[in-house]
C-alpha cells in the first residue's frame, strides 16, 4: 500500500473546510526575516501561514505570499484578534486584512480569551469578556470575508462557558493550543474532538531551545528513523490528529521541517513519545490581566 503523504494531507474543519495538516508559525518571527521565511515555506510547498495581529508582521507575511508567485486560493491563511481589540471585531479585521493585503481570511481565531483594556493592558474589561467577543466575532462571518472562525488558548472550563452560553450560534472551527509532548492535553484534545472542533499545535517543537532535542525517547526514534528530533515531533503531532504550526525563519530549517514523506511512525513509537512524563509550557497566563489557564487540559 502507497504511503499518504503526510505533506498534502488535510484534516476536515465543521464548516467543510480542508485545514492542511502542516502550516509554518510566525510568532517571534521579526519583520524583515518573516517575508523571506513564508516565500521559502509556500516554495517549498506549505499552503498554511498562521500569523497575528498581536506578531506585528502581517505586513510582512503578505508580502511573502506575494513573493512566492502561490495563488492566494491555494493558502490556507490564519490571523487573530488581538486582546485589546475585542470591542473592535469589525476593525481589527478589516486592519488585519489590510495588512496582509487579502480580501478574505481562511481562519479568523480569537487570540486569547482576555478582553484587555486597551487604555491599560494589566486591566480586563470590567463589562466585556470572551462570550461577548464571540458574539461579535460571529456577526463578522456575514461579511463573507472569513471562512472559518475558531479560538486560541482556550481550555476545556472556557470553551465549556463560551458554548453554553445562548449567543453561541457558531461552534469554534477550530482551537489553536500549545501542543507538544511536554504539553500534550490529552482531556482538553478529547473533548474539543467530541465538540467537532479541531486542534491546531502551536509551539510544536517545545520552543526554540527546547528540551525535548534532548530527550532520550525523541533521540533514539530520531536516530532510529535517520531523522531530527523536529521532524519526530511534527510527525507525532500529525499524527495524533492536529494540525502544526513549526516556526523558524531558517530557509533550510523551514524545508527540513516539511521533510515528512516517505516515512512513518508505528503505534508502538508513538505510544512511547506519549509515555515522556516531563511536562514545560512555552506560553502561559502570567503576562495576562486574567488567569486563562485552569490545568484542566490532562
Amino acid at each position: 500500500m502507497a504511503q499518504a503523504k503526510t505533506t498534502s494531507k488535510t484534516f476536515k474543519l465543521n464548516t467543510g473546510a480542508e485545514i492542511p495538516a502542516i502550516g509554518l508559525g510566525t510568532w517571534q518571527s521579526k519583520p524583515g526575516e518573516v517575508e523571506k521565511a513564508v516565500e521559502a515555506a509556500l516554495r517549498a510547498g506549505y499552503r498554511h501561514i498562521d500569523t497575528a495581529f498581536a506578531y506585528g508582521n502581517e505586513k510582512e507575511v503578505g508580502e511573502g505570499i506575494r513573493a512566492s508567485g502561490v495563488p492566494r486560493e491555494e493558502i490556507f491563511l490564519t490571523t487573530k484578534l488581538d486582546n485589546p481589540w475585542h470591542k473592535r471585531a469589525p476593525e481589527a479585521l478589516k486592519r488585519s486584512l489590510e495588512n496582509l493585503g487579502v480580501d478574505y481570511l481562511d481562519l479568523y481565531l480569537m487570540h486569547w480569551p482576555s478582553s484587555t483594556d486597551p487604555d491599560d493592558l494589566k486591566k480586563h474589561y470590567p463589562d466585556w469578556d470572551f462570550v461577548d467577543t464571540w458574539r461579535e466575532m460571529q456577526k463578522l462571518m456575514e461579511t463573507g470575508k472569513i471562512r472559518s472562525l475558531g479560538v486560541s488558548n482556550f481550555g476545556i472550563k472556557n470553551l465549556e462557558r463560551l458554548l453554553n452560553d445562548p449567543s453561541c450560534k457558531i461552534v469554534p472551527a477550530v482551537n489553536q493550543i500549545e501542543l507538544h509532548p511536554g504539553n500534550p492535553s490529552p482531556k482538553l484534545v478529547a473533548y474539543c474532538a467530541q465538540k467537532g472542533i479541531h486542534c491546531s499545535g502551536y509551539s510544536p517543537l517545545g520552543s526554540s531551545d527546547s528540551p525535548l532535542y534532548k530527550n532520550e525517547t525523541i533521540a533514539s526514534i530520531a536516530k532510529a528513523k535517520n531523522r531530527s528530533a523536529q521532524q519526530v515531533l511534527l510527525l507525532w503531532g500529525v499524527k495524533k490528529g492536529w494540525s502544526v504550526l513549526p516556526k523558524s525563519v531558517n530557509p533550510e530549517r523551514v524545508k527540513a521541517n516539511f521533510d515528512l514523506d516517505g516515512w512513518d511512525l508505528s503505534d508502538e513509537e508513538i505510544a512511547k513519545i506519549d509515555a515522556i512524563p516531563d511536562r514545560f509550557k512555552v506560553c502561559g497566563d502570567a503576562w495576562l490581566p486574567i488567569k486563562v489557564f485552569f490545568g484542566d487540559d490532562e
